[in-house]
């Protein structure tokens, strides 16, 4: 499915899960939840595996450099990508802008870091625009950071993670989605750790579904 396919049918299955009321089921004991709708991967024939943040969220920052050593050791068909939310609140916006416009740049594995230590050891409001654009001075190519945060790339960017959260039913961060069916929080798996066992043994259970077909 190509992605302007993907995002049609995502944008479908969005209002579906608004107007349809609950949207997923947890078994007792289970450390995930399973969708009742599936919601379209990007990459056919990968394992889709989606972590919903914000750089605001201090429970991310603490659980960012486990999951950077956890990506590090991914298979080849498992296709990993980071979604900032924004549960629709400007500062929040703001600061999913700022992962859409490092990614553009080719610079978010690289300063993704910096951001969260700014914000949560150097206290600096990222989510005001002046402050932000400072901070992009020292860090990076600021001109290029002003005018691609301004971009209609990246406001697209950040209206398609809405879609994307809305779809999966995103009530909190860090959240974890594996193969558009399943979501698991530290709330459900116990811990962040407990998180990533449990989206690697989802990630075995639809490579062997996948396997079958």
């Amino acid at each position: 499915m190509n992605r302007r396919a993907a995002l049609k049918q995502l944008s479908a299955l969005t209002a579906l899960s608004v107007l349809g009321g609950a949207a997923q089921a947890q078994k007792a004991g289970q450390p995930f939840q399973t969708l009742a709708t599936k919601v379209p991967t990007e990459v056919a024939g990968k394992i889709e595996v989606i972590e919903f943040f914000s750089y605001g969220c201090p429970h991310c920052n603490d659980f960012e450099p486990l999951l950077n050593n956890w990506t590090k050791t991914l298979p080849a068909d498992v296709n990993f990508v980071k979604v900032p939310i924004t549960f629709n609140r400007p500062e929040w916006t703001n600061l999913a802008r700022i992962y859409y416009t490092l990614e553009a740049m080719g610079e978010s594995a690289k300063l993704g870091p910096a951001v969260f230590a700014a914000i949560h050891e150097q206290k600096r409001q990222l989510q005001k625009e002046d402050v932000l654009l400072e901070w992009a001075g020292s860090v990076t190519d600021s001109k290029r950071f002003s005018d691609t945060w301004k971009s209609f790339g990246v406001q697209s960017r950040v209206q398609r993670s809405n879609q994307i959260a809305a779809a999966y039913r995103v009530s909190g961060v860090p959240m974890m989605a594996v193969d558009g069916r399943f979501i698991v929080s530290a709330s459900t798996a116990g811990s962040h750790e407990g998180m990533l066992k449990t989206v690697n043994e989802l990630v075995a259970r639809a490579r062997s579904e996948k396997g079958k077909s």
